[in-house]
């Protein structure tokens, strides 16, 4: 049975960032008819916040102490409030091709953190790939500070979506010992429960004006899509392989989620996917590639 977790960790990931690009398209439809980014945050957090206190009716009751489940309110701030906050009103203003090109800049974060905070040590392959991710993201948002066709993106949009890599992939590397110590639910359920109470008093009144009698069924299959599928199962797969993985594999399968989200955009015409989009994809892919394949710091002590 020991054997089989890595792979089901591994195949967790991998339909988590799956779904992840199927978001992008998704809910940027949704959010062009009838809703906005904040309606859209605000039904994931506190629908995630809802399901998540069922399911654990369900499963062993754990007990965390006052100042884990503070910290696990904490670690709610950075990888849900800011994240999702970010990533989802991004989403909202810039294409889903630029939005889930930019998530793929994650793990580059993620080593950059991990020098400033584990102290892992800083290599010239290491360098190297920052360079080229950060050259690709800079690509992809100088194209959209010109573009005047949302189909291509936006330089706003694009901004919020790479802070929100930069806010989960602080969580990552800041909370990956607390995640392990609790099971799947009960990190899920306090995360959440911390994050609806801090975003639901500034988006109540904006979801209250919500025209709710013209807002489609598609539209409302869609956003149950997004905090279903995209949210709730997927942070439970997350966490599952969070809890074997290291943070730096975890980020890589970032790389899943733009080959999905740009090929639904495309071919449902949500987007429009342009030769610097390319250049940006494979500088940024390369560049994470020398990051996260660059020696750690226990492989340097071990020379």
């Amino acid at each position: 049975m020991d054997n089989k977790k890595p792979l089901i960790a591994h195949l967790s990931m991998f339909l988590a960032c799956a779904f992840w690009g199927l978001m992008a398209p998704v809910g940027k439809d949704a959010m062009t008819h009838g809703l906005t980014g904040i309606d859209m945050v605000t039904f994931r957090v506190v629908g995630a916040a809802i399901l998540f206190w069922i399911a654990s009716f369900f499963v062993k009751s754990e007990h965390p102490p006052v100042k884990d489940i503070l910290l696990l309110g904490l670690a709610g701030l950075f990888g849900l409030v800011l994240n999702q906050c970010c990533y989802t009103i991004g989403l909202s203003i810039t294409s889903p091709i630029n939005s889930s090109i930019v998530t793929t800049s994650m793990p580059i974060f993620a080593m950059v953190l991990s020098a400033i905070i584990l102290k892992e040590p800083i290599t010239g392959k290491k360098a190297g790939g920052v360079f080229m991710g950060f050259s690709g993201a800079l690509m992809l948002i100088l194209t959209s500070a010109t573009a005047d066709n949302s189909k291509i993106g936006d330089i706003k949009g694009d901004l919020l979506c790479m802070f929100a890599q930069l806010s989960f992939a602080f969580y990552l590397s800041m909370f990956n010992k607390l995640i392990k110590r609790y099971s799947v639910f009960t990190v899920n359920k306090w995360m959440f429960t911390f994050a609806a109470i801090i975003i639901t008093p500034f988006t109540f009144s904006h979801v209250a004006a919500i025209p709710f009698a013209e807002i489609t069924a598609k539209t409302w299959l869609e956003t149950t899509f997004v905090v279903v599928v995209c949210t709730f199962i997927c942070y439970i797969l997350t966490m599952q392989a969070q809890q074997i993985l290291r943070p730096t594999v975890v980020s890589v399968y970032n790389y899943v989620q733009p080959m999905v989200a740009v090929i639904v955009s495309v071919l449902t015409g949500l987007g429009v996917f342009k030769v610097t989009h390319a250049i940006a994809v494979l500088l940024v892919f390369f560049g994470v590639r020398f990051v996260t394949t660059s020696k750690s710091r226990r492989d340097m002590m071990k020379q």
